[in-house]
């Protein structure tokens, strides 16, 4: 194990956490509220970016191994410390839920401890949007975007934190496919805000928002979330946000290259407004008679599908009061979630085609045992390197769902808070059902319950496998 580079890398995710204390800071200043929280943080990031930077690298190689420890480590370490504005300010006094607020932060969950989203300061307020921001497309990532790190070193990282079954460059160097990224993500959040502010809604609140709605996440600055505003158009451009932003951001580079045919007919692309589009339909005919008419129920209906899919967590409506049917597909799309290379989580559309693809395959080979076929996305056969991946991937996944629900279930909340809390957390899509639900919050559990959670909120944001590889003792044994 090469120490000293992944030290290295754990202090440059130290120096951007520092950096990042200062929107926040100049929100305080702006609003006549206290520092100290902001400047006590930014000083213990810094003196822990000295100290990570103090090896010396003697090789700089860094391997599969070295890339998904430092991935690991970057994501507990940035939150460790990025919990301490709220204990420092006093408005989260326990670490525990702190800790809880910010994981759901970087991880694009949007679950929440806090029963008064209202009444806290806007600095942190900034703080708790400007972490969705910065976690949905990728700490380290943004790092490879603004800072020089060496070719293979990216790819390693890249491997470990961009979601998805298969880790794509845009160009053939991933440091300018990762500053393309970013490029495309900071234009559509600022033409999210410009929109937002366009419909009525304040500019502090429209930042928020569309930084939300950017990563996915779905912090909201008001308690009844974008409900609040009680605005068709509002609803609407973020509905439609919402779903942009849960596509391959490889989509939008072949349209800026006018690869129309490529990026249109995308399987998972497809697939991804396909599923939105149908279940948005299905439970817009089940609460129909809830809203009076067909439009109406379609607006609730899409906004909620929109923001559960994508795993972005915003509500215009109490759906824990909808029908046992429309909860249920509520459910299911959260498990299934965005497509990979998104912001979103959950498990992706791609992974769900792999799926039943391969599924499909051994069905045929049952009854025709010659049978060679592949299987196959736009029209490339997979390796079987992926699919074995693919069902690792979803086999693991159901597991620790399981798991978790078994130790949370220890609460003594009922099966479906239960269940929807950990999958909403496995998923990084924010409410749950029952007390968790959209009106209500993630205080009711226990703190044993909140570090579990947000492990399985890490564990959903990085796709297991990086975590788990950090725990195996492998991992840490010579070679």
């Amino acid at each position: 194990m090469n120490y000293p580079i992944i030290s290295r890398v754990l202090g440059r995710v130290m120096g951007l956490e520092a950096v990042l204390m200062v929107p926040s800071m100049i929100t305080a200043l702006y609003y006549g509220e206290p520092l100290t929280c902001y400047v006590a943080t930014a000083a213990i990031a810094i003196v822990l970016a000295i100290l990570l930077n103090l090896p010396k690298v003697k090789q700089n190689d860094m391997y599969a191994r070295e890339g998904f420890v430092s991935v690991a480590l970057a994501w507990v370490l940035i939150s460790a410390v990025g919990a301490l504005p709220f204990v420092f300010s006093g408005e989260i006094p326990s670490y525990v839920d702190a800790f809880f607020e910010i994981v759901s932060g970087f991880t694009t969950t949007g679950a929440t401890i806090l029963t008064d989203v209202e009444a806290m300061s806007k600095g942190l307020l900034l703080w708790r949007s400007l972490s969705h921001w910065i976690g949905g497309m990728g700490v380290l990532v943004f790092i490879m975007a603004v800072l020089p790190l060496s070719e293979d070193r990216s790819m390693h990282i890249m491997r470990a934190e961009v979601p998805g079954p298969i880790v794509g460059k845009l160009v053939p160097r991933v440091r300018l496919s990762s500053a393309i990224t970013y490029l495309m993500y900071i234009a559509l959040t600022i033409v999210l805000v410009i929109l937002l502010c366009a419909g009525g809604m304040p500019f502090f609140d429209s930042i928020n928002h569309a930084m939300a709605t950017a990563g996915t996440g779905g912090f909201s600055v008001k308690q009844l979330s974008i409900g609040y505003y009680d605005s068709a158009y509002i609803d609407i451009v973020t509905s439609i946000f919402m779903l942009l932003f849960g596509v391959n951001f490889s989509i939008y580079f072949l349209l800026l290259m006018k690869k129309f045919r490529p990026a249109l007919l995308d399987n998972e692309f497809l697939a991804y407004f396909g599923i939105a589009i149908g279940v948005s339909v299905l439970i817009a005919l089940d609460i129909i008679d809830e809203y009076g008419n067909f439009w109406t129920a379609m607006r609730y209906s899409l906004f909620q599908v929109s923001s559960l899919m994508t795993t972005t967590g915003f509500a215009t409506a109490d759906f824990t009061l909808w029908p046992a049917f429309s909860k249920s597909l509520l459910i299911i799309v959260m498990l299934i979630g965005a497509s990979a290379g998104s912001t979103g989580g959950g498990i992706k559309v791609s992974r769900i085609i792999i799926f039943f693809r391969t599924a499909r395959q051994e069905i045929g080979k049952m009854l025709n045992p010659r049978r060679t076929a592949s299987v196959r996305m736009n029209g490339r056969p997979l390796s079987t390197q992926t699919i074995r991946n693919t069902l690792v991937f979803i086999s693991l996944y159901f597991l620790i769902t399981f798991v978790l629900v078994v130790i949370v279930s220890l609460d003594g909340y009922d099966f479906e808070t239960t269940f929807a809390s950990v999958v909403s957390c496995m998923s990084n899509v924010g409410p749950g059902l029952g007390p968790a639900g959209p009106m209500g919050s993630f205080d009711i559990f226990s703190d044993l319950s909140k570090v579990l959670l947000s492990f399985g909120m890490l564990i959903g944001r990085l796709e297991i496998f990086p975590i788990l590889i950090l725990f195996s003792p492998a991992t840490w044994r010579k070679r």
